[in-house]
């Protein structure tokens, strides 16, 4: 096996969909906090006023602010390297653009960090992963307005500060690609006002792009050590047929949808491609010759994406068989299996995207999403025999080893999901993806008992061997038999 001594394994969160205490300790209501949701495969409803009465899975999450030791020792004891996690930005500034923090907010992420450090695990921090406060939508609606560059700014400088020393991972934007996407207005960039077009919606990504590259001069500037890196839903896609007509369709949505907000955090410049999209789409951005300087000054220091599922492009699209997909779906591939949410399973494709990235950017990658969202059954002894994710992960992970033989940087892997937490599309329960189980239903109700699967010990075993033995309980019994 080829995986570094020094690979960062682990697993990955959001604050949004697992810590809850909605508004305890001075946190401030976010966008997702005005989300209803719970039913199986129903898109969550927004709603501007917060019907307590109705469910709203993120005011619960799974608790994790007050079971945080718990889950990071039970993470510590499948030997993660690494946690991502995020920063409710609202329990840091509960509006946003508070004039000073709240202290309480604060404090917790200090605990969390701590705990991580007293089991070693080095924090992975995404500074804004679909968290925006309700108040900078409602007033602004985030980032169409230029405004929200400086709040976004002062709410990442105060947590670089306070946590100089307790963090060295930081990712500035969670799938800021959605961006370019009609559904990506709301949760994204933080526009509520039910008026998102592709000029106001480039005009909000545009200052997104500032931001972060302000961040990233910023947090270089706190602590030389800081590592700074930018995250995309990379959705891989293949032309359905080899028509000359399919290609060039790939290749397009390739340009738009992958490779756009990539070009800018790596390279630092907008590409020719989206230059000419803009034209061609009447769109005008304001961009002044200063945010181009600092969006060419703060490039990140790394690369990560989630990675799911790929999906096939066609020109023509409208009588095809389609598929499902991490916010996009596309035309299915016939050469593939599909998972009960219509997500189509391809590890190849894993290897497949780590080389065209490594190849377009020559800079250090990490898988930062990955898992199978799957029902899981708790057998009448407590057991949960996920075979399934197992399977699903250690192609995956087959697949990752392959492309570090193939020359790519591939620094770390965090698997998403590592414990269950409510949908962020759906809000439901039943879609888990986690190595631990817990006791919650769509509606909210449960016990919250933490209980371990199948694939807990599975990853146990991957990390403690670095990758090299991927067996499941289940394949040992089969080979002593």
């Amino acid at each position: 096996m080829t995986f570094p001594t020094n690979f960062l394994w682990g697993g990955a969160t959001a604050a949004n969909q697992c810590e809850g205490a909605w508004d305890l300790d001075g946190k401030g209501a976010s966008i997702p906090d005005h989300m209803m949701g719970g039913s199986l495969h129903k898109q969550r409803e927004f709603t501007k006023e917060i019907d307590l009465d109705k469910y709203y899975p993120s005011h619960s999450g799974i608790d994790f602010y007050h079971h945080y030791k718990e889950d990071i020792a039970l993470f510590a004891e499948m030997g993660f390297k690494v946690f991502r996690l995020s920063i409710a930005w609202s329990r840091i500034f509960p509006n946003g653009d508070d004039a000073e923090p709240n202290e309480a907010g604060l404090a917790f992420y200090d605990r969390v960090f701590d705990e991580c450090a007293k089991h070693g695990i080095e924090p992975l921090v995404t500074i804004s992963h679909f968290e925006l406060p309700y108040h900078l939508g409602e007033k602004y609606n985030g980032f169409a307005d230029r405004r929200t560059i400086d709040f976004y700014v002062n709410f990442a400088e105060t947590i670089f500060n306070r946590y100089k020393n307790k963090v060295k991972y930081w990712l500035t934007f969670n799938e800021i690609n959605f961006g370019t996407l009609p559904f990506g207005g709301r949760s994204l960039l933080g526009i509520i006002d039910g008026k998102d077009d592709e000029q106001r919606r480039y005009q909000a990504l545009h200052n997104m792009f500032v931001a972060s590259a302000r961040t990233v001069k910023l947090g270089h500037q706190i602590n030389p050590d800081f590592q700074i890196g930018c995250m995309l839903a990379y959705i891989t896609m293949y032309p359905l047929t080899c028509a000359p007509a399919d290609v060039l369709a790939c290749q397009q949505m390739n340009q738009k949808l992958n490779w756009f907000c990539g070009d800018v955090h790596v390279k630092g410049e907008y590409p020719f491609y989206m230059e000419n999209y803009f034209t061609q789409h009447g769109i005008t951005l304001e961009r002044s010759p200063e945010d181009l300087k600092e969006i060419k000054e703060g490039t990140v220091d790394f690369y990560t994406f989630s990675y799911y599922m790929t999906t096939c492009i066609a020109a023509e699209a409208e009588n095809g068989d389609r598929t499902g997909g991490n916010l996009f779906g596309g035309m299915k591939n016939p050469y593939l299996a599909t998972s009960e949410w219509g997500w189509q399973i391809d590890p190849v494709g894993l290897r497949y995207t780590l080389n065209q990235l490594y190849d377009r950017y020559q800079i250090p990658l990490m898988v930062v999403e990955n898992g199978l969202g799957a029902v899981d059954e708790v057998e009448a002894d407590g057991a949960i025999h996920d075979e399934y994710r197992i399977d699903y992960l250690r192609q995956h992970v087959q697949e990752m080893d392959k492309a570090l033989e193939d020359g790519v940087d591939l620094i770390g892997y965090t698997s998403w999901g590592c414990i269950d937490l409510v949908s962020g599309g759906t809000g439901e329960m039943a879609k888990r993806y986690g190595f631990i189980y817990v006791d919650k239903d769509d509606v909210g109700a449960g016990s919250l008992k933490r209980s371990k699967k199948d694939s807990f010990d599975w990853y146990k075993q991957v990390i403690a061997t670095n990758g090299e033995n991927l067996a499941s309980r289940k394949e040992v019994l089969q080979s002593v038999e």
